[in-house]
């Protein structure tokens, strides 16, 4: 299958070189990358990146923490464009699973990507909430998940196994460590991983790299620090 490259940014002039690229299918922000980007205000920085990209799918999350401000903003984010998702964490700071929240949403066909998922059994809970069949984005933090110790194939492979059924479903593969990912992600089913600048460059040139190339390239990288350091016998 193919899977769709997400570029993962909310700086202006990366989404500007990106959304000309035909390899990136869309983009997915969040708070943290907002604040990195320099976003003073939240709704008219977004609204500069939509002036950018303007048919491609892009996430923009909510950061309110209980359900009356996460409902508020997520109908306000909506009403920014069509190839708007918003994005909702599936449990709030408390811990609090957000549900009612995504029933909510969900039954006033909001398009929704639904983030920092950890465990299948938070799918489930996810999927049990749904009311309707508008279109709904299911994001895996693969990498973090890996960082904690603990081997995050098996939970992907349950997610595409859960919404397989589900048309209007897609998982994601998120919090993304190296290009080799994007061919996990291919091989496991999923219909999207979101890559940041660096790693999309890398995908780009795979096929361009032969084994030699990266032999020469490593031991030039070593020469390089030697020479630098002055190293002798």
């Amino acid at each position: 299958m193919s899977t769709k490259i997400f570029c993962d940014i909310a700086d202006i002039k990366q989404i500007k070189k990106f959304n000309r690229s035909n390899i990136v299918k869309g983009f997915t922000t969040n708070p943290s990358l907002m604040r990195k980007a320099g976003a003073k205000d939240y709704k008219k920085y977004s609204q500069q990146i939509l002036k950018i990209c303007r048919n491609k799918p892009i996430s923009f999350e909510v950061f309110g923490d209980d359900h009356e401000s996460m409902i508020k903003q997520a109908i306000e984010i909506n009403k920014w464009g069509k190839n708007v998702y918003v994005k909702i964490p599936v449990l709030n700071s408390k811990g609090i699973f957000m549900g009612k929240v995504i029933k909510e949403l969900n039954k006033n066909k909001i398009k929704l990507n639904i983030t920092a998922i950890y465990s299948s059994k938070q799918v489930k809970k996810v999927l049990d909430n749904l009311k309707t069949n508008t279109k709904l984005i299911v994001s895996i933090f693969v990498g973090r998940l890996a960082d904690s110790g603990r081997d995050p194939i098996n939970m992907i492979k349950e997610t595409v196994k859960l919404t397989k059924k589900y048309k209007n479903i897609e998982v994601l593969w998120a919090s993304t460590r190296e290009p080799y990912n994007y061919i996990q992600a291919k091989k496991l089913g999923c219909e999207i991983i979101t890559v940041p600048p660096s790693i999309i460059e890398k995908i780009i040139n795979f096929s361009k790299i032969s084994d030699k190339n990266l032999s020469i390239a490593t031991v030039k990288g070593f020469l390089k620090d030697s020479k630098l350091s002055k190293f002798s016998f």
